[in-house]
């Protein structure tokens, strides 16, 4: 058996039995470390070896949490529930209550698509913007799993899609790595040729929102009352709230580090007053708990790909696909994108995927005869299936963590399974026809 099948499995099904995602993803490491030949001191010292890999991004998450505690304290998020309360409060008939539901939907995908193009902060917002508005969405009963298929819409279509932000980053080590397995590409034809998949994501979205998730669903209010009713604002800041924000996504842009743009916005808010210095610590400490188990997902998934990557059985499923596919392109283009949502729901990165498939996947598709638009569209959409659905990827766990302030959304069956549905199925699907036409 494939080492990759047997650690992605295993993860996957422990994970679908509530098992704790960083102990999934630990033990889908030993089993796929022992299945693909290394002993269990190899296993245990390439896990060891890997996890240093996540220990920058870990360290972003908990300053972007200590920065979105601080906004927090300063009452921006309650200023701005307060301002959507204006308008959803005048509402009250059907009609009314439906626009109301339709305009946080609409704010929240706008903002988690900004996020990743226009102010790339990735999932910072989400702490900031979301469990102010859980309150909001429990009295209209919104189903948090329709929001956690916004939320990741948002946080992996416009990177897909849009080549500024994030979406720059994602394009051109795309193109980088195409172009060093053999194949000549231009940055300017991917999105393009990507437009075709992000297509099939947006039928998923719009299937959440009319079909799977229209029905109420009920919700306590009780933990978030509680804690709303602690928060006061005044307007210098909220001035120098959305100053820090700008700020850190200046710094960020500038030195390509969530690390210094966090630290950036903390000090804009710490030297205008609009947080004390004598709670500086506690603020901190808070928020780098509620994004610590994020952190230590992505440093247990950098150790699960560091353990793959030592048996040298993603390169082994690569071939023994080739070997089934022969001449049929058909067949080899479905077989290259399941390969890759794979290879992505065990890392839980399309970013770290690329280079990982980009090696095998672009001779593989020019010795079927893909035209490179088709080449593109393939490795492309094969590096972004599973983003959105794998239970290590911060597209998943950023909305659990936002929708979970009050312990009524499950990681796993509110976030990933849903995402899962609605966006790897029409991926795969839309990938393979872009694959054939392009």
């Amino acid at each position: 058996m494939n080492a990759v099948v047997i650690a992605v499995g295993v993860m996957l099904l422990l994970s679908l039995f509530r098992v704790n995602v960083v102990f999934a993803l630990i033990t889908g490491a030993f089993a796929g470390g022992l299945v693909g030949g290394l002993d269990v001191k190899d296993t245990v010292a390439a896990f060891t070896d890997g996890v240093g890999g996540g220990a920058n991004i870990a360290l972003s998450y908990a300053l972007l949490g200590g920065f979105a505690v601080a906004i927090s304290h300063t009452g921006l998020p309650k200023w701005l529930v307060d301002n959507v309360l204006k308008v959803v409060s005048k509402k009250e008939d059907s009609r009314g209550k439906a626009l109301s539901k339709a305009l946080i939907i609409f704010v929240i995908l706008l903002i988690s698509c900004f996020s990743q193009n226009l102010i790339p902060i990735h999932i910072a917002f989400i702490p900031l913007l979301i469990p102010p508005l859980l309150y909001i969405m429990n009295e209209m009963q919104i189903d948090r799993r329709l929001i956690a298929c916004v939320l990741t819409f948002g946080l992996t279509a416009p990177y897909i899609l849009l080549p500024v932000g994030f979406g720059q980053l994602f394009q051109q080590l795309l193109a980088e790595n195409i172009q060093k397995s053999g194949l000549d590409v231009n940055v300017a034809d991917i999105p393009g040729t990507l437009l075709i998949p992000v297509g099939g994501m947006v039928i998923g979205l719009l299937f959440a929102i009319f079909v799977s998730y229209r029905k109420p669903r009920r919700y306590t209010n009780a933990s978030i009352e509680e804690e709303g009713n602690n928060t006061t604002y005044t307007m210098k800041g909220i001035i120098f709230s959305f100053l820090a924000i700008i700020v850190t996504m200046v710094a960020q842009i500038s030195t390509s580090s969530m690390i210094f743009g966090a630290l950036s916005g903390i000090v804009v808010l710490y030297l205008s007053g609009s947080v004390k210095w004598n709670e500086a610590d506690s603020l901190l400490t808070q928020g780098m708990q509620m994004m610590a188990f994020i952190g230590f997902v992505m440093i247990a998934a950098s150790g699960f790909a560091e353990v793959l990557a030592q048996t040298g059985d993603v390169e082994s499923l690569v071939k023994s696909s080739a070997n089934l596919i022969g001449d049929n392109k058909s067949v080899g283009a479905l077989l290259m994108l399941i390969v890759g949502l794979l290879v992505t729901m065990g890392i839980g990165s399309s970013f770290s995927t690329i280079p990982i498939i980009a090696t095998i996947f672009v001779p593989l598709a020019l010795e079927l005869g893909f035209s490179p638009l088709a080449t593109i569209s393939l490795v492309g959409t094969a590096a972004a299936l599973g983003d959105a659905g794998s239970p290590a990827s911060d597209s998943t766990l950023g909305p659990t963590a936002g929708l979970n302030a009050d312990g009524q959304h499950n990681h796993i069956w509110d976030s990933c399974v849903p995402t899962f549905l609605h966006y790897n199925i029409p991926l795969v699907i839309f990938g393979w026809i872009a694959a054939m036409i392009l």
